[in-house]
């Protein structure tokens, strides 16, 4: 295991956290880099700069106090207004910036957004092209093996994004119409790898120090990034970190550290979005967190009564006195 560059940025490691829109916001981010992570992207921003003001954007685009590299992540379908979008980001701390040709999800794809645009390598090479003209920073792409079975055509988009001016690309194993189903394959993200220069991060299904050692000797990516597997186990990525460089375990975290971390991370939400909508938010983590891999007691009637709670001094509250002085 060696750390690697996306230009001239230094990644300390190769497990890193993948963007997921709904999920990857700034205290998720800051949570998985403090438990481990080496990288981590942004939510994913329209290019539509009308929608700068509304609260979803304003938030998406505050990094204050993230380590470096910040790295933004932009979606659309027209060359000219991601390049914009790019330029705003940049103005506004974005150090590395991310094209978003993964999210499978059909309010994105009837777009012609995401995943979508795999259909269309003439525009895929536009966009790259344009986006990358117009910063001064680096510029990722994010993306899948393909619309369809029918049309894998990964290799292909690799090398016009490479011959673009991309300086590292992210695959998922899927291709569009599978979504999130069925499982990722890896040995087009393999072929990929070996046509490119630049480097190359695998994606898709990777929940296990042991999972993680699989594709990277598969692939011969120079990363991996961790998805959904993170919900609920942000301890993963120092847990794949661990194994990689030693191959050895390290001990799953205890209960009360997990109601500790996950305590800490609703105080975080709450102090981000405000009591209402972080104690909204709150819920999901909360979820996961307690019905999570790395939780070994049951758990679901203490869960399903913090769902009922409405407000964001009492959600906290409840944990400290049903959770956190019983696990102490």
């Amino acid at each position: 295991m060696s750390a690697f560059h996306i230009d001239t940025y230094a990644i300390e490691h190769p497990v890193m956290l993948a963007p997921m829109a709904g999920v990857t916001d700034r205290p998720f981010r800051q949570l998985c880099r403090k438990l481990g992570a080496s990288y981590a992207v942004s939510e994913m921003l329209s290019c539509d700069l009308s929608l700068l003001k509304t609260a979803k954007t304003q938030y998406r685009m505050n990094h204050d106090g993230e380590p470096g590299p910040i790295a933004v992540q932009i979606a659309g379908s027209d060359p000219k207004l991601l390049a914009l979008a790019a330029q705003h980001n940049v103005d506004n701390g974005a150090q590395i910036i991310d094209i978003n040709m993964g999210c499978p999800q059909k309010k994105v794809a009837k777009k012609n957004c995401g995943s979508a645009l795999l259909a269309n390598p003439g525009l895929i090479t536009k966009i790259c092209a344009r986006v990358v003209d117009a910063v001064n920073v680096p510029v990722t792409l994010k993306t899948r093996l393909g619309v369809d079975d029918d049309n894998k055509n990964i290799v292909e988009i690799a090398r016009l994004a490479q011959s673009a001016g991309i300086q590292a690309l992210f695959i998922h194993g899927r291709t569009k119409a599978q979504k999130y189903q069925g499982n990722s394959e890896y040995e087009l993200i393999a072929e990929a790898k070996s046509t490119l220069s630049i480097p190359v991060i695998a994606n898709g299904d990777i929940a296990t120090p042991e999972k993680a050692q699989e594709v990277l000797t598969l692939t011969g990516c120079d990363g991996i990034m961790i998805g959904r597997a993170a919900q609920g186990n942000p301890w993963l990525f120092q847990q794949i970190r661990q194994f990689l460089e030693q191959g050895t375990h390290l001990p799953k975290p205890s209960q009360s550290e997990i109601i500790q971390v996950m305590y800490q991370h609703i105080q975080n939400l709450h102090d981000f979005y405000g009591s209402e909508t972080g104690c909204r938010i709150a819920r999901k983590h909360i979820k996961w967190f307690l019905n999570g891999p790395a939780v070994t007691t049951n758990l679901n009637p203490i869960t399903r009564k913090l769902m009922a709670i409405n407000s964001a001094e009492e959600q906290l509250l409840f944990i400290d006195q049903n959770l956190l002085r019983k696990a102490a």
